[in-house]
């Protein structure tokens, strides 16, 4: 593709189109007319040969095409807003940058706030965006990244691209409350009969404990495909299913959440959650300056006796 050719400004409308649903609030949004934003409409169409926004009713909806879309166009700005305001020196204090954070609901809990409050407390006119990953965007990590500044994952999952190991948890059992199993000793047989919620279930989709009880030849029966871990424990109280959770996550949740932990019935290997990014920027001032301040909230977070301790802090390459 020539990209010389392309019109940037055609992505900007893009992300409008596709987050407002709507050519009148998109225009609105950018201060265009209706008719300019219409007339990039149909340029996007005959671009993608596709409709993008159809007509349902009195509503449009986004294609396949265009959900596929949505996230990369949001994640693509985000790359051109970080070429064309890149500077020699990074000042936290007057900088106005968006960091985004690929992240899962889990690393909100344990480190949004943390992470939130250090910037808000360091770098008062940045913005802190935190995107939802999925399977799709992890298995092309390599160019997701070129577009967001840090993926959250466990190992096993991404690889060829810059890291660093942040804390350690571990995962357990979650099960009702009044589930009787829990007082009789969770079996192996148990893990096999009772119904599970499994979270980011599929081929290329899964937690490496569910992966490892795979590997031990433990075939879960599972009725629910969940992916988010918070709302994991409303599927759980008052049934016979259960789950794997982090341990970290289970001990924010209110008391009365109707659920109770154990310990698996087989060995699981600790959880070593990392933050992932793409090696063009290991010595980007605003990129060190951001991974430092994570490695920071991850201490104030969950405790410096969790944190990785590297002797080497500079970038781990995998």
């Amino acid at each position: 593709m020539n990209l010389a050719s392309l019109d940037l400004n055609l992505l900007v409308s893009l992300d409008a189109l596709l987050q407002q649903r709507s050519v009148t609030r998109a225009a609105a949004q950018m201060g265009l007319s209706q008719p300019a934003l219409s007339a990039s409409l149909a340029r996007l169409r005959r671009h993608f040969g596709d409709e993008l926004l159809s007509r349902v009713g009195n509503e449009y909806r986004l294609t396949p095409l265009a959900v596929q879309l949505k996230e990369l166009v949001r994640i693509a700005l985000s790359g051109v807003e970080r070429v064309f305001t890149a500077q020699p020196e990074f000042d936290p204090a007057s900088s106005t940058r968006e960091f985004t954070l690929l992240v899962s609901d889990y690393v909100v809990v344990i480190l949004g706030d943390t992470i939130a409050e250090l910037l808000s407390e360091e770098a008062p006119h940045t913005r802190l965006r935190l995107t939802p990953h999925s399977p799709a965007l992890v298995e092309r990590a390599d160019q997701t990244l070129l577009g967001a500044d840090l993926l959250f994952m466990p190992h096993g999952f991404v690889t060829d691209v810059s890291h660093r190991d942040l804390y350690r948890d571990e995962w357990v059992v979650v099960l009702a409350s009044d589930n009787p199993i829990a007082d009789e000793g969770l079996t192996i047989e148990d893990l096999e009969t009772l119904p599970w919620v499994a979270t980011y279930h599929g081929q290329t989709a899964s937690t490496m404990a569910a992966r490892q009880m795979r590997m031990l030849g433990i075939e879960p029966k599972v009725t629910v495909i969940n992916e988010n871990f918070l709302t994991v424990p409303t599927l759980i109280a008052g049934s016979d299913r259960i789950a794997l959770l982090q341990r970290r996550l289970v001990d924010q949740l209110p008391l009365n959440a109707g659920i109770r932990s154990v310990a698996p019935p087989f060995e699981v290997a600790p959880l070593i959650e990392a933050m992932w990014w793409h090696p063009a920027f290991d010595d980007d001032p605003e990129h060190r300056y951001l991974r430092d301040l994570v490695l920071r909230a991850a201490e104030l977070a969950v405790g410096a006796e969790a944190v990785i301790d590297l002797t080497d802090t500079q970038a781990q390459k995998k």
